[in-house]
């Protein structure tokens, strides 16, 4: 059985754990690493047990603490070459992942570890570089795409592959035009390069997902710019309109911004 913990999901941090057995890793370290331990240890997973952790892309919601887990841990950081350069120059990691740390990542390219065979694809958004994640455990397919632009050929290729899907709703976009974010920030936020908003999350869903697809939950939601009930029944009416009913074709989740969401158990 595999379990999935969501940590974070936010603006304010992102971190995601997957465990199978003796086997764990982690997806995005964006929230501190005191935090990161206690909510682990909190689940009854603790934090040496972890194997690895795959970055998505280097901006400082994801990567706040990657060089303690690195440094004082140990633990191997998988990452494209653009995202690791990135990692060091950021200003938030204090601690810099050394060379015997990292790990380099090619999209389209499978790495094994453990029962987890995971394989990075091209997302669009205005980071150094960006990745979503298929992760493929004992016959089931988990994908991840966060901070997702536009949906590309290769995200809607995850999205048709997931029997479990973690997907972007950042924003309902009358909240983000009516907002009081600054013109550029709106224009950044709705552009290819930015986000994705409920109504183009749910389009994607209808559009991609397969009848395989068993549950999805709605990540990364804007504090400023969206509500999660919003998102929840935005999505659900986009889908209904296309004979798609949340519940009974596949389970919603939304992801908690600032706090764990609890263990989901995949199977």
């Amino acid at each position: 059985m595999t379990q999935f913990l969501s940590l974070g999901s936010g603006s304010s941090g992102n971190c995601y754990y997957l465990k199978n057995g003796q086997h764990s890793i982690l997806v995005d370290a964006g929230i501190p690493i005191r935090e990161l331990r206690k909510i682990l240890s909190n689940y009854g997973f603790p934090i040496e047990q972890v194997g690895a952790v795959f970055i998505t892309h280097d901006h400082a919601d994801h990567i706040k603490a990657v060089g303690h887990l690195a440094n004082e841990l140990g633990k191997p950081i998988y990452a494209t070459e653009k995202v690791h350069i990135g990692i060091n120059n950021n200003y938030c990691t204090t601690l810099k992942v050394t060379e015997a740390s990292r790990r380099y990542l090619y999209k389209g390219e499978a790495t094994q570890l453990g029962p987890f065979t995971i394989t990075p694809f091209e997302v669009s958004h205005d980071s150094s570089d960006c990745v979503g994640y298929k992760i493929e455990i004992d016959g089931l397919t988990f994908c991840l795409a966060t901070d997702v632009g536009e949906v590309t050929p290769a995200v809607a290729d995850a999205i048709g592959q997931a029997n479990y899907l973690v997907l972007e709703a950042n924003h309902d976009t009358e909240m983000l035009e009516q907002g009081p974010y600054p013109p550029y920030l709106k224009n950044r936020i709705r552009s290819t390069r930015g986000h994705l908003s409920n109504q183009q999350c749910a389009e994607a869903l209808a559009t991609y997902a397969s009848p395989n697809l068993r549950q999805v939950f709605l990540c990364h939601l804007s504090e400023e710019n969206n509500h999660p009930e919003l998102a929840r029944k935005t999505v659900e009416a986009i889908l209904r309109s296309y004979g798609i009913i949340t519940g009974l074709d596949f389970q919603m989740e939304i992801l908690n911004r600032q706090t764990p969401t609890g263990v989901f158990e995949l199977n």
